[in-house]
């Protein structure tokens, strides 16, 4: 792929002189969805703290009888997530993923506000019921965004703008985790919380309808010349009709067996930082929830921070022919999953009264893992654009399994050593199985990645356009 963007005309494909672009609203637009998407995900890990607690605010209603199952009731999310993902992304492909942004965010905004209302009325199963469908209505998110990225965002700013858009996520559990400890702390309850993002996320929804488009082309006052910047940038086949998912070359594949694995791997770390961080603060280290949702946004705050650091040298080494796409999606990879490992094998060193140590180490292992954004997590766009939502959908759909797997394994290990969630021992046993599977699964993507379109890519076009002769040079077949 190297030797192809050798091959790029750097003169002819300069950005825009405009500053702020169409393009620019959309890649705005993702950022926020992203962050939403994280809000109205990782609320419960810290709210579910104030619905159990035996000592609540005069006047709101809490329910302890919970306790036993909070970490089912923090896994019922991703349930109803795996289900979409891969039909979310075969459908974004072929009807435009606009549509599915517009009524899943809708439609998850919903659930958010009806959580007190179901488990007020049917228990713990109500909010679990709540929680499985909006992890359904989720699974559209992720795989619509790819194949936004890929219809909007030229080869040599993909990893700095993927890596912008998806880093919206934790910047979301920034703002979020400070407002619910907050609000839950107070009279206001933790039932407050709910009803305000599912607000937010109504607002978000008009702002899309109004402003998100599936393509450039779609825009209806996008200058010629950005129009001309994106399209030169990004890999086009010009299909008139919906081009067949080859599924036999795509599961025969390494490369993207390769980005499956080191999913599975690295969600299933950060899933068990993001779910199970507030109980650790709250039973290991002692924190009240004012200060444990401060603490539990720092490591997030880090991980943006870094990736606006990270993401541009990722970029940098590709456009200046450092390293091929292909390395330097294995040199940052490998930084985001190696280092946050180390991380947790330390904790298990470190004892519950070195709080200030602890934190470091847990900011340290969630922020770095922000490399990955700039490796496996942009990957399924280099070695198949055509069919990047879909690839997204079945990596996003196989790897949140561990996110299901991992607080559900807190339960499990509990179970079998009979450990409570007080005892340092537990959290050793969850930390050193995070720690493995970001190693071994990072180990492999490291061997077994690929920066190179793939032949199956184009595979079966049923009906081209004449293309423009400069359409046909190897560096237009390679990447968006």
């Amino acid at each position: 792929m190297l030797e192809k963007l050798e091959t790029m005309d750097r003169q002819e494909h300069q950005a825009p002189k405009q500053l702020f672009g169409k393009r620019h609203v959309q890649y705005l637009l993702l950022f926020s969805v992203t962050a939403l998407a994280y809000g109205l995900r990782n609320i419960l890990n810290l709210a579910v703290l104030a619905m159990i607690t035996k000592n609540p605010p005069e006047g709101v209603t809490t329910y302890p009888e919970w306790s036993e199952s909070k970490n089912l009731i923090l896994s019922s999310f991703f349930w109803g997530y795996v289900l979409t993902q891969v039909p979310a992304g075969q459908l974004a492909e072929r009807f435009g993923p606009k549509l599915f942004l517009s009524g899943t965010v809708m439609v998850c905004s919903l659930f958010s506000i009806l959580i007190p209302v179901f488990g007020s009325q049917f228990g713990y199963g109500g909010v679990m019921f709540c929680r499985i469908i909006q992890g359904l209505m989720q699974g559209f998110i992720y795989p619509s965004i790819h194949h936004l990225i890929s219809a909007w965002v030229p080869l040599t700013s993909r990893a700095k703008i993927a890596s912008f858009v998806y880093a919206g996520g934790p910047l979301g559990t920034v703002f979020v985790m400070p407002i619910v400890g907050y609000i839950s702390g107070s009279k206001l309850g933790w039932q407050t919380v709910f009803y305000l993002i599912g607000g937010v996320g109504f607002a978000w929804t008009a702002f899309w309808i109004f402003l998100g488009l599936d393509s450039p082309t779609q825009h209806k006052s996008i200058t010629p010349e950005e129009l001309k910047f994106i399209q030169d940038g990004i890999v086009s086949n010009k299909k008139k009709e919906h081009l067949p998912t080859p599924w036999k070359d795509i599961l025969k594949s390494l490369p993207f067996w390769a980005i499956l694995i080191c999913h599975f791997g690295d969600l299933w770390g950060f899933w068990t930082m993001l779910t199970e961080i507030p109980t650790y603060l709250d039973k290991i280290l002692k924190y009240d929830i004012a200060a444990n949702s401060t603490l539990s946004a720092l490591p997030y705050l880090t991980y943006w921070l870094l990736n606006l650091v990270m993401s541009p040298i990722a970029d940098y080494i590709i456009t200046n022919k450092i390293t091929s796409v292909g390395a330097s999606r294995k040199i940052f990879n490998s930084i985001g999953v190696f280092i946050p490992a180390i991380a947790l094998f330390a904790l298990v060193f470190i004892g519950p009264e070195e709080k200030v140590l602890t934190v470091f180490v847990l900011v340290i292992a969630v922020g770095v893992n922000t490399a990955i954004l700039s490796g496996f997590h942009v990957n399924h766009i280099d070695i198949a654009p055509n069919h990047s939502g879909t690839l997204m959908g079945i990596t996003n759909a196989i790897g949140n399994v561990a996110a299901i797997l991992a607080p559900l394994a807190v339960d499990l290990f509990k179970k079998l050593g009979k450990y409570e969630e007080t005892d340092k021992e537990l959290w050793n046993i969850v930390f050193l199985t995070a720690s493995v599977l970001f190693i071994t699964t990072g180990i492999f993507y490291a061997i077994a990645a690929s920066g190179e379109v793939q032949p199956w890519n184009n595979k079966r076009f049923i009906k081209e356009e004449p293309v423009l002769e400069k359409e046909k040079e190897p560096m237009y077949q390679n990447g968006t």
